[in-house]
């Protein structure tokens, strides 16, 4: 009997310990993860740095490289050359963010299924199909044609991967340990990656399938009221009326063959709101100190760990400090001792798609130019974990890849969006070595080093703002932007035509640009970059005139400013919209008709300042009561079998104030005419009535902060990793552009002078480890619109008492 039960108790033990390091559904192994030495509870670090002076061999390096971090535990890499200061920064960025590196590129290659298995293959067909790696390789080809610029992202792929092997399983971050994989060897070929996801998010959206609906339903006249070429009330980023000084080249005309292919059943990715930007400089003339002040917020999708990667470099030639993207070497975003510039996106036209008629079946040529050209074929192998490897084959006509084949497209959100048998031309897919811009940025002295920079920058095009020490700013829309002609990308397009295709590039030089204007400030907020004197076509639509208005408004009458002054703008709740708007909605409503929570919400509406904060009932109201209105406005554009877009939002602004008896507003499913005035009271009561019922009566639960609900979620969405909810203002047509998970991801002031002193905070931490202090610390400050003062250090041995740490990283 002893003997049985020590048997059984020993085959009862070897099967916990099989159980527990077996991976079981979505679970890690629970051995491994619960390892009190190895597993998760290695990755609890404490809010105090340790050692403030300490060593580290680290292979690779050429010299020594001091590494001085602050009370944020911001980096600051002091390095003797160009390779250890990129080497230490791919090593330093590895050392808090490795996972968020590797899950990135990932994605964007399409090999999530190597860790996660079959759930992620169609994900990673589509980002295969899109062209995504493709992409990174033609800017790897191009990369290596620039000795120095290859040098740079090679020190830099070495520092990460001089990181990566000095692990040992239990240091590796939590994310690996709950997925259950372990790092790989960084490749050149990942940061190419990362910049084509840069390129997806901001530049890979498209209305053309929308658009061909459209007009097939109504025809050109109407299409064209609704969706003109150019928005009317635009306030465009370089000032009405700025000289174009260069003779043009040829510019195509719309070719007599143009025509729209209407596509039917296609939901496609629309060009989002809210994925946008701010920044502006105003002039010495306009600020107390008689220097230039820049200011720059980029809106994205925010994570845990955060986008940006806060840091210094310093190397002969260099000392740059700024946000950099981790896994990309250089500071995209910053200033150093002379210059400061920042970016947002443009959103011109780069994307398009060409039906494609193939020969037959096989599907091994395409008509083109009255010809039958061959196609190629690209096999995407890719690996599943606990699965057999899927080879996947991508046919490509000149113009790209065609993402989906008739009845080929799965039951997938992303695939829904493509349109089969369309070859997609992208600029993602162009040969670019956009890092060099910022290499050349980050060592910028003047206006001429700026100018030349931002030649080198692609896409997604980017409006680079400046500002100087010598009292400077200027603006440029840049990035490579094709030659078209116009309303060219609008609609599908005929692949078999040539006069269809790009035909060229606008010359780089001949970009929208502006310096020192005479209003003493420039801007960008997504809107158009240019006036309609402007003789290319860059696209038929840009973001919406509301933060460009009230930005411009107010640095029009701005004088003696400071930072405050500036952060006060970058917080700036006001709607230029509820402006525009609300006085004609009032007015339309009879508010001694009106009973209950109704009443009370016209009082509310009435005394409304037009101010997104968070504790501003108002806004929740405006934004629902907008919302309804425009989608019974607009009803004839809900066609679930020819799926369309609404018109632009300032087409039912002028219709709300000068055409009430527009036909858009009549509701043809009811025998009565209805006007702009009963569609308002209709929709007026829809909201309140929507928002009682969901949140009860008019009290606490109705204030805009508690009803938006921003939070900046983890990276992969794991319970708990993400922040908790944030009772803070703002909205996607607000300056301070928060809305639930999008909006600023980093916001910096500097304030040129002698010496330039900036300022800047981002919603997360240094540190990409849950476990760590300076996981989310700057989220609160963040949330409240404060700043840090950011430490911009002249040597590696400068004494500040905000300096808690000091590492000296050698090669022995």
């Amino acid at each position: 009997m002893k003997v049985f039960l020590a048997v059984l108790f020993t085959v009862l033990g070897l099967s916990l310990v099989l159980l527990l390091n077996m991976k079981l559904g979505q679970a890690p192994p629970l051995g491994k993860f619960l390892d009190p030495f190895h597993g998760f509870w290695a990755n609890a670090e404490s809010a105090s740095p340790g050692d403030k002076e300490t060593g580290l061999d680290v292979p690779g390096l050429t010299g020594k490289v001091t590494v001085v971090f602050d009370d944020k535990m911001i980096p600051h890499i002091f390095a003797g050359n160009d390779h250890d200061v990129y080497f230490a920064q791919g090593y330093i960025t590895a050392k808090d963010r490795l996972w968020q590196m590797d899950f990135q590129t990932r994605f964007a290659s399409g090999r999530l299924s190597e860790v996660v298995g079959n759930k992620a293959v169609e994900l990673d067909r589509f980002q295969r199909r899109m062209g995504m790696t493709y992409g990174a390789e033609q800017m790897i080809k191009e990369v290596a044609k620039y000795p120095r610029l290859k040098a740079v992202m090679e020190a830099y792929r070495d520092g990460i991967n001089a990181y990566i092997h000095s692990l040992k399983p239990g240091d590796y971050p939590i994310e690996f340990k709950i997925l259950d994989y372990k790092p790989e060897d960084w490749q050149v070929l990942n940061t190419g990656l990362l910049l084509k996801l840069m390129s997806a998010t901001l530049a890979g959206g498209s209305n053309e399938f929308y658009m061909s609906n459209i007009l097939a339903k109504f025809g050109p006249d109407i299409t064209r009221d609704l969706f003109p070429d150019y928005p009317g009330l635009e306030d465009p980023i370089i000032p009405k009326g700025t000289p174009w000084n260069f003779k043009p080249v040829s510019i195509p005309q719309v070719p007599k063959s143009y025509s729209a292919i209407a596509t039917a059943g296609i939901r496609t990715k629309e060009l989002e709101e809210g994925i946008g930007s701010n920044n502006w400089a105003i002039s010495g003339k306009k600020s107390a100190s008689g220097y230039p002040i820049l200011a720059n917020d980029p809106h994205l999708d925010l994570t845990l760990p955060a986008i940006w990667y806060q840091l210094q470099l310093s190397a002969p030639g260099l000392n740059v400090y700024g946000v950099s993207i981790p896994g990309s070497p250089c500071v995209v975003i910053g200033y150093n001792k002379d210059v400061a510039w920042g970016v947002t996106n443009v959103g011109s036209d780069v994307l398009d798609w060409y039906q494609v008629n193939f020969r037959d079946t096989k599907k091994d040529a395409y008509f083109y130019d009255n010809a039958w050209k061959p196609t190629r074929r690209r096999i995407e192998h890719i690996a599943i974990r606990g699965g057999k490897q899927l080879d996947d084959t991508v046919i490509y006509t000149h113009q790209g890849p065609v993402v989906y084949l008739d009845n080929q497209k799965p039951a997938f959100a992303k695939a829904a969006n493509i349109p089969s048998g369309h070859a997609l031309r992208w600029i993602a897919h162009e040969p670019s070595a956009d890092i060099w811009a910022f290499y050349l940025l980050n060592r910028a002295k003047n206006y001429d080093d700026y100018r030349k920079a931002i030649t080198w920058f692609a896409a997604p095009a980017q409006n680079f703002a400046f500002a100087s020490a010598t009292n400077d700013i200027a603006i440029t829309p840049n990035g490579r932007f094709p030659l078209k002609w116009r309303e060219q990308g609008k609609f599908l397009m005929d692949g078999s035509k040539p006069e269809n295709d790009w035909q060229g590039w606008i010359p780089t030089e001949q970009n929208p640009t502006v310096k020192n204007p005479p209003r003493g400030f420039i801007s960008s907020a997504n809107q158009s970059p240019a006036d309609q004197s402007y003789p290319y076509y860059l696209s038929w639509e840009f973001h919406s005139y509301d933060r460009a208005r009230r930005i411009n408004s107010r640095l029009a009458v701005m004088e003696h400013a400071t930072v405050d002054s500036i952060r006060a703008l970058q917080n700036d709740t006001y709607s230029i919209l509820a402006e525009n708007i609300l006085p004609v909605l009032l007015k339309s409503l009879e508010p001694g008709r009106l009973s209950g929570e109704a009443k009370a919400a016209y009082s509310i509406m009435a005394g409304w300042n037009k101010q997104y904060d968070a504790g501003e009932k108002g806004a929740s109201i405006f934004e629902l009561w907008h919302n309804t209105l425009a989608r019974m406005t607009w009803d004839e554009f809900l066609d679930a079998e020819h799926p369309m877009r609404f018109p632009p939002r300032e087409r039912l602004v002028r219709m709300l104030r000068d055409e009430p008896l527009s036909p858009w507003f009549d509701d043809k499913n009811t025998p009565a005419k209805e006007t702009s005035r009963k569609i308002i009271r209709k929709s007026f009561a829809f909201t309140i009535d929507s928002l009682a019922r969901k949140l009860g009566p008019i009290g606490d639960k109705w204030e805009w902060g508690r009803v938006k609900g921003s939070h900046v979620p983890h990276l992969a969405a794991i319970p708990g990793f993400g922040s908790a909810t944030l009772f803070a203002g703002g909205g996607k047509n607000i300056v301070n552009a928060l809305s639930e998970s999008n909006g600023p991801s980093w916001r910096m002031i500097v304030a040129l002078g002698k010496p330039n002193k900036g300022y800047g905070v981002f919603p997360g931490g240094e540190s990409g480890n849950p476990g760590s202090f300076y996981y989310d610390n700057m989220i609160e400050t963040w949330a409240g619109g404060k700043l840090n003062e950011l430490l911009f250090l002249q040597s590696p041995t400068e004494t500040n008492k905000r300096i808690i740490k000091r590492i000296l990283l050698t090669n022995h």
